[in-house]
Parts: C-alpha cells; structure tokens; sequence
C-alpha cells in the first residue's frame, strides 16, 4: 500500500506540474514544442536534481516510461483545452500548489529509503518540489518563484516536519503524508490570499 500510494502521488505530481510548466511556456507564447520542453522541465527538473545528490542514475525518469507518458498527457492538455482551463484564474496557481506538495512528500520518500535524517529528507524534499520550477523560470527569463516574497519553499517545509510530528504517533503513515500534502496546498494557498510573506530585511 505504501509503495502504492507513492506511485499514485509521483503520476499526479508530475501531472500538476507538466501541466504548471506548459501554462508558464504559453504565458510567454512559446511555441508547441517550447511548451513541451517547459513541461518536461518543470516537472523532473527538481527530482533530476534530487537524484544527482542522491547517487541515484541513470535518474528516475530516465527508466520510467510512464513519467514521460504523463508528462506528454499534460502538455497535451494544456495546448488543447488550455484556452478553456485558463479561463479559471486560479487554475495555473492551483496546478502549482498541488504539485508542490506531492513532490515534497516524494522527496522526503525517496530520503527515507536512503536512511538520511529527517531535517536532510526535508531539505530533500523542498527541492523535489521546487527546483523544477526554478529551472522552469529561468528559463522563461523570470526571477524563480522560490526567491521573491511568496511563501513557497516554506510551505514545503512546514509540511515535511508535520509529518515526521505525525509519526511520533502511532498514525497510519498513509494519512500522516496526506495531511502534509493538504497542508502545503493550504499554506500556499492562505499565503496567495492573504498575501503573506517572509519578511524583508531591507528596503
């Protein structure tokens, strides 16, 4: 059940992602294959990353076909029905805080089946979830989400040291990574509504 539930997590991760990225590439007008790339890249950018630290290669998309068929769904998608979904406001954004609490619990997953600690399985985490999208703004010319005001990178880890509270109790681990996903999604989305941030340090 637990590999499982990390298998259902990382195809609707990548999803959200994909489909993040391809609305970022359309934004900018790129053209169909620029939108496919911008997909790819925001959606295994953060575990390619992740597995380069962790020794682990060939990396993890590179053997699983599925990744790839998912991506491709979602690039698809959104060049398809984007006109429809964008008419949403929030559907970029949503797309954007779903994958990022699915990649964080992924990480954090993929730390623990190395035996790291739990801070380092956080940090693990944080980047899974977010440096797909740095590389995506980087690309696109755009300072990296992660580094202007927004709560982003937090939100990940508050959700990953939920979690390890969550099992200091005898909690189905299952609904303990759950929780934690739901509540990254929330912060992030407390955080857009409310507009809180981090502070500034200076003017």
């Amino acid at each position: 059940m637990q590999l499982n539930f990390l298998t259902i997590i990382d195809v609707l991760g990548t999803f959200a992602f994909a489909v993040s990225g391809a609305f970022a590439a359309m934004d900018k007008k790129l053209d169909p294959l620029g939108v496919i790339i911008l997909s790819f890249v925001t959606a295994i950018g953060g575990g390619t990353v992740r597995d380069l630290l962790l020794g682990n290669t060939p990396v993890t998309w590179l053997t699983n076909t599925t990744t790839i068929t998912v991506i491709l769904i979602g690039a698809a998608a959104a060049l398809f029905f984007g006109s429809i979904l964008k008419k949403l406001p929030t559907t970029l954004f949503i797309f954007d805080a779903v994958g990022l609490g699915l990649f964080t619990l992924i990480g954090i997953e993929k730390g623990n089946l190395h035996q790291l600690s739990a801070g380092v399985c956080i940090a693990v985490g944080t980047i899974t979830a977010c440096f797909g999208g740095v590389i995506r703004d980087v690309l696109l010319n755009n300072v990296p989400l992660i580094f202007k005001k927004e709560i982003y990178a937090t939100a990940c880890i508050a959700g990953g040291l939920v979690y390890y509270l969550l099992m200091q109790w005898p909690l189905n681990e299952m609904l303990a990574k759950t929780i934690a996903i739901l509540l990254i999604v929330l912060i992030r989305v407390v955080a857009i509504k409310y507009k809180f941030s981090l502070p500034k340090f200076y003017k």
